[in-house]
C-alpha cells in the first residue's frame, strides 16, 4: 500500500526514545525527511542513527517543547534544512514521577511542569507548524495522548489531566483547520513498554511495605492480563503504525478522531 509519503517532511517530538522513535522509523521506512525534536542530547545521534539505517536526510535537535521561542527555532532550523514541514507528530510528554492515589499524595507544585510540557508543549508545537500548514493548505498533525486521558487514571493525576486536555484541543485543531486542508488526530495507547511506564510503575512500587514491593516485570504483566483483553503489551511499533497512518493519502477522510491502540482496555458503547 502506498502512502504517498515519500519526500514530505516529518517532525517528531520526543522522537529521541520510545513512541517517538518509533514513529520517527516509521516515517523513516516510508521514504520521509525526518526532524526530531526532543530534551535529550541524543537526538542528534538518533537522527544518525535514521539515516544510517534508513539512508534518508534526517535531523536532531535538542529542543525543550514547552518554551516557545525554542519551539519556533527549531521550526526555523528544520525547514532550513529539510524543507517545508508536512506532518507533525507530538510524542513528547513526562509524568509527575510521583503516585498520584489518593491525588493528595500530590500537592499543587506536581502539577505544573507537567502542564506546561505536556499541554503548553502541544499549544506551542500547533502555534509554530500551523500557520506554515495553512499558507499552503495541507499538512497533518497527530498527537499522542494516553488512555489515561479517557478514563481517569488515578495513578498519576496531572499526567491524566493533561492527556486528556490533548485530546480535546486536538478536536478544536481539527475544527479550525479542516477549511485550509489540514487533519489533525490523536493516537491514545495503552500499556506500552516505555521509560515514562517504568517510571509509573517505581512511582507506585516506592509507595508500598516492603514485603508487598514487586519487580516492574511482575507488576506489568499482571496488570496487563488485569486490563487488557488481548492481554498482551502494545509496541512502540504498534502506536506508530497507526499514527503513520492516520499521516497518509490512505486516511485523508480521517480528522478529529482520537484513535486508541490499547488491545481493547478501553471500549467505548
Amino acid at each position: 500500500m502506498d502512502l504517498e509519503l515519500a519526500g514530505s517532511v516529518a517532525v517528531v517530538t520526543g522522537g529521541a526514545s520510545g513512541i517517538g522513535w518509533a514513529c520517527a522509523r516509521g516515517f523513516s521506512r516510508e521514504g520521509c525527511r525526518v526532524t526530531l525534536w526532543d530534551l535529550s542530547a541524543e537526538a542528534e545521534n538518533a537522527a544518525a542513527r535514521l539515516t544510517a539505517e534508513f539512508g534518508g536526510p534526517s535531523l536532531g535537535l535538542s529542543v525543550d517543547i514547552s518554551d516557545f521561542s525554542a519551539v519556533q527555532e527549531a521550526v526555523r532550523q528544520t525547514e532550513a534544512e529539510l524543507g517545508p514541514i508536512g506532518h507533525l507528530v507530538h510524542a513528547a510528554a513526562i509524568g509527575s514521577g510521583r503516585f498520584g492515589y489518593p491525588f493528595t499524595n500530590l500537592t499543587p507544585s506536581d502539577w505544573p511542569r507537567v502542564l506546561e510540557v505536556n499541554v503548553l508543549g502541544m499549544v506551542n508545537a500547533a502555534h509554530a507548524i500551523a500557520p506554515g500548514m495553512t499558507s499552503r493548505k495541507e499538512g497533518t498533525l497527530v498527537f499522542l495522548a494516553s488512555v489515561a486521558g479517557q478514563i481517569g487514571s488515578q495513578t498519576d493525576p496531572p499526567y491524566s489531566a493533561s492527556k486528556a486536555a490533548n485530546i480535546n484541543f486536538a478536536q478544536c485543531l481539527a475544527k479550525d483547520l479542516a477549511p485550509h486542508g489540514i487533519r489533525v488526530n490523536v493516537v491514545s495507547p495503552g500499556m506500552v513498554r516505555t521509560p515514562l511506564n517504568e517510571r509509573i510503575w517505581q512511582a507506585w512500587n516506592d509507595q508500598q511495605p516492603p514485603a508487598q514491593r514487586r519487580s516492574y516485570d511482575e507488576w506489568a504483566d499482571d496488570k496487563v492480563r488485569t486490563v487488557v483483553p488481548l492481554a498482551r503489551w502494545q509496541q512502540p511499533e504498534d502506536v506508530a503504525d497507526m499514527v503513520v497512518f492516520l499521516s497518509s493519502a490512505r486516511s485523508r477522510e480521517v480528522t478529529g478522531q482520537t484513535i486508541n491502540v490499547d488491545g481493547g482496555q478501553v471500549m467505548h458503547w
